[in-house]
């Protein structure tokens, strides 16, 4: 497992808050808002009509499957809205379960429509969603229109006295009724600096209004809870059959390539003592050395492969131990606290070994580093570890390193991979493992 060492990431020019109101994301989710309200006018009208209908119809056989087409339908409306916010609000939303029905035909169809909770949480959608989508339009577009307005309003006040004939922006007032216009520089430059402040705060209006989209349509139109988690599962078991795979084939390479293809040297050395043994016994006895010298070879590639599987010291002394054991053959000095009050898991207590024991190796190979220091203690229902040294920094996890695919492992298990790696050093890794004592 290699760590990736990138270039420092330098800072914008230009400060977030100054971008954001011609930034890319400021468009798409103004765009975003501005679609709501006529998708939602469409969306509203036909889940009403078509559930009227359907309820209405119900006390003859129309109404069951008036109602399933209209679930259907908002079923499709919400394929809809699933696909405008992954392109304008960047969520990376699944599609819900499918609907599956328990008998063939059209009938079971129906049934399996009505009985589907995200058939009626997308009519619940519809309903909701429209007098949201009208609020949010009438507020983004209100905010929008004025702060650019009244920013540009020093290259448009030209307009009133030519066209309109008035000096400016006029103002009634309260208690005269006489107007006031903004038409002297001092007030034209004042305007234009109350639109400023509008137009930086507009797109964090624009965010906190698409933030109530975002959590809509991952509730209401995204897969149940009970589905995602069934997907992760599947997920993590994929995961966890491809590292078991991939474990069994280094082992049977390990085996193939060393200790086995060194124990098949050692027969036939043996075999050739034996034969030379009444002809040359001197031959035989440095024959004889030479093999007990590979057998000793052999023994240690077959202890490394064992400590690889599972060292025994894990499992007879816990974990302080087991990272003492590694830490000391690591080319840095490493220093190891472990602070918990009882043996977690076995299982668990295995998956932190080989963490800790893959990041002192990349510590010893690529980190560049003097010092490092290994921490493990328990957090609530969490086991904690961490690894810090300070070397040259720039590991990233992100980039389809070694990194990633422990974070893969990690998260088969519910376990969290944290990377905090600056160019320039320190790096601090952090793993987050659930204790299952």
């Amino acid at each position: 497992m290699a760590l990736d060492y990138g270039s420092p990431t330098r800072r914008p020019l230009v400060p977030q808050v100054l971008r954001a109101p011609v930034g890319a994301r400021t468009w798409r989710e103004f765009g975003y808002l501005m679609l709501s309200l006529p998708i939602s006018v469409v969306f509203f009208s036909y889940a009403l009509t078509m559930f009227a209908a359907g309820v209405g119809l119900l006390v003859t056989f129309l109404g069951v499957p008036v109602l399933a087409a209209g679930l259907a339908g908002c079923r499709a409306l919400g394929a809809v809205e699933r696909a405008r916010a992954r392109a304008l609000l960047g969520m990376d939303l699944r599609d819900p379960e499918p609907v599956r029905g328990t008998r063939p035909g059209l009938m079971g169809w129906v049934g399996a429509v009505l009985k589907s909770g995200v058939s009626w949480r997308h009519l619940a959608y519809a309903l909701v969603h429209f007098p949201w989508a009208a609020f949010a339009f009438t507020v983004a577009l209100a905010f929008w229109s004025t702060a650019w307005s009244l920013f540009l309003y020093p290259l448009w006040q030209w307009v009133f006295p030519r066209y309109l004939d008035q000096p400016g922006i006029s103002f009634t007032g309260e208690i005269d009724g006489r107007d006031f216009y903004l038409d002297t520089p001092f007030e034209i430059g004042a305007t234009c600096a109350v639109g400023l402040v509008l137009v930086l705060a507009t797109p964090w209006l624009i965010r906190g209004l698409t933030s109530v989209d975002r959590l809509l349509v991952a509730g209401l139109l995204g897969p149940s809870r009970m589905a995602a988690r069934v997907t992760e599962l599947e997920s993590d078991r994929g995961v966890v059959v491809d590292t078991a795979a991939a474990d069994l084939r280094r082992i049977e390479r390990d085996l193939h390539d060393g200790a086995q293809a060194r124990l098949v040297a050692l027969a036939m050395d043996l075999g050739l003592a034996k034969e030379k043994l009444a002809e040359d016994p001197e031959a035989a006895a440095r024959m004889v050395d030479e093999a007990h010298g590979e057998v000793k070879t052999a023994l240690q590639e077959l202890r490394d492969l064992a400590r690889g599987i599972h060292p025994a010291v894990l499992t007879d002394r816990g974990l302080d131990a087991a990272l003492s054991a590694v830490a000391s053959r690591c080319t840095v000095p490493v220093r190891v606290e472990v602070e918990l009050p009882a043996r977690p898991a076995a299982a668990i207590e295995g998956i932190a070994y080989f963490t800790v024991s893959e990041l002192l190796q990349n510590v010893s190979k690529h980190s560049a580093a003097r010092t490092a220091s290994v921490d493990v203690w328990r957090s609530r229902d969490r086991l904690m570890l961490q690894v810090a040294d300070d070397g040259r920094g720039g590991a990233d996890a992100s980039a389809g390193s070694g990194l990633a695919g422990l974070a893969e492992r990690l998260d088969a298990v519910d376990g969290i991979l944290a990377v905090e790696s600056p160019a320039g050093g320190p790096t601090t890794v952090t793993a987050e493992l659930p204790w299952r004592g």
